[in-house]
């Protein structure tokens, strides 16, 4: 699905990603329409500029992950300000990418944030990570630590830290010679067994545990 404010660039983007082979199941041009269009369509993935009218690009990510936490959010913004990537990703989004990419690198990412790959445009992924160190001084939320705490298997332990280094889980894979989907497999298993919600709080705990290092 992709939502953008201006009908020119929101056609352009759906016709290069119909090219490319993906089904585009639904557009909007105003954020109400956008999270109604979203429950309603269920897409996979949804591309989805920031400022838009009525609700903003965050107040949107925020309502549909909210109803389909499974949902892979790209924000495409012409916005490269660090306040708006921090904001989009606290929101839940995958990735962030700026209008200035090309039809390529676009697919690209959309492929990757599908597959629930972190997708930044050069220069970004360096300031998340950093947040995530910053949040990692934060209170966290609560997490079951002491004799009781749910114990992870040393596979689940190595891909957590693989992921709180800032891998993708492309990358784990290649590193750990296994499949994407079985990365995909410990990580959502990691979550359940530490009562965490995303990929942020899954950070943020590693780090606390010093498995970045």
């Amino acid at each position: 699905m992709v939502v953008d404010d201006h009908p020119m660039w929101r056609d352009a983007v759906a016709r290069d990603l119909e090219e490319a082979g993906f089904d585009i199941v639904a557009t909007a041009g105003d954020g109400p329409e956008a999270v109604r269009r979203a429950r309603a369509a269920a897409p996979q993935v949804l591309v989805l500029d920031l400022n838009l009218p009525g609700l903003s690009g965050v107040q949107v990510c925020k309502a549909v992950m909210g109803d389909n936490p499974a949902l892979r959010v790209l924000v495409l913004s012409a916005s490269g300000e660090h306040e708006d990537v921090l904001e989009a990703v606290k929101s839940g989004a995958t990735g962030y990418l700026l209008k200035s990419a090309g039809r390529e690198e676009l697919v690209d990412a959309v492929r990757s944030t599908a597959a629930g790959d972190p997708v930044f445009t050069p220069g970004l992924a360096g300031l998340v990570l950093g947040e995530y160190r910053r949040l990692a001084s934060d209170p966290a939320p609560a997490v079951p630590n002491g004799p009781q705490a749910p114990s992870l298997t040393d596979r689940e332990t190595e891909v957590l830290r693989l992921v709180a280094k800032g891998l993708s889980y492309k990358q784990i894979a290649e590193r750990l010679v296994i499949s994407h989907r079985t990365v995909q497999n410990h990580v959502q298993n990691t979550l359940g067994k530490l009562q965490l919600h995303n990929r942020v709080e899954l950070v943020r705990y590693a780090i606390e545990q010093g498995l970045d290092d």
